[in-house]
């Protein structure tokens, strides 16, 4: 029986699960796959949906009771963090604002209700990612909270950085920042074996980058190549392939403040 995996769309993970997806793993399970933003699967999770999952380090507090979490194939890294967004000549006061958010128990919000406070906007309303710039842009919101390749492409709708919440969370605490995690559900798979599949599936994206271009290219569809790349390049990085002692204590420190000022339940990992 196959085992059920969800990822984003976006480019990271379909370079990263690629050979894992397509059976080009000797020994490794049959993946069923479901492709699923990151607020759907930090909700699929709760529920114990799927046996491989990509969730937020936000998230994790409500999910380890059914999941492990697996020590490779997520996203963390460095100038890589989400964007505040707002409308040229904004004066960057949020306290009577509207700042549409990508999910509210994604690490992009973690971060910025932690960078965000003494500034917290009147109404935050979560929106699909692909919808908060254009949204922003029309004066539908006052902010807008981004993600992923927006990172790219944020000038071409008329918007400025606000903040670059990456830096702040770098310079104030000097670790990497923790986006994604890919977790394991407890007694459908064992963790080991899928940390395995996983390494191998990102060592031949990294070896063999045009194996998967095209299952990449068809799934990013709105996305230039010369974003695609910018964006994997971005987002695959040594913490892709072993968490390591600095994103660990990444993913660590972020919960501990986000449990500090009762955000979420403690945990620690």
């Amino acid at each position: 029986m196959a085992l059920s995996l969800a990822v984003s769309p976006c480019p990271n993970d379909t370079f990263v699960f690629h050979a894992l997806v397509h059976g080009l793993i000797p020994g490794a399970a049959a993946v069923d796959l479901t492709f699923a933003d990151v607020d759907v699967t930090n909700t699929a999770a709760e529920r114990g949906e799927f046996d491989l999952v990509k969730v937020s380090y936000a998230a994790l507090p409500w999910l380890l009771d059914t999941y492990e979490l697996l020590p490779c194939g997520g996203a963390l890294g460095r100038g890589c963090g989400p964007l505040v967004l707002t409308r040229d000549g904004h004066d960057g006061d949020l306290t009577s604002a509207t700042v549409a958010v990508p999910g509210d128990r994604t690490t992009a919000y973690l971060l910025f209700r932690l960078w965000a406070q003494g500034n917290a906007p009147k109404r935050i309303e979560v929106v699909p990612f692909d919808q908060i710039m254009p949204g922003v842009a029309d004066g539908t919101y006052d902010a807008g909270l981004v993600i992923h390749e927006a990172r790219f492409t944020y000038q071409r709708y008329g918007l400025s950085a606000l903040a670059d919440l990456g830096e702040w969370w770098e310079s104030d605490t000097g670790l990497p920042i923790p986006l994604g995690a890919i977790l394991a559900r407890k007694g459908a798979v064992d963790p080991q074996e899928a940390a395995e599949w996983i390494r191998t599936s990102v060592s031949m994206a990294w070896a063999n980058p045009a194996a998967s271009r095209e299952f990449v290219l068809a799934h990013a569809a709105e996305l230039e190549p010369a974003v695609v790349d910018q964006h994997i390049a971005l987002y695959v990085n040594e913490f892709t392939l072993d968490l390591g002692k600095d994103g660990l204590a990444a993913a660590n420190v972020l919960l501990s403040r986000a449990a500090e000022i009762g955000i979420s339940p403690a945990v620690r990992l």
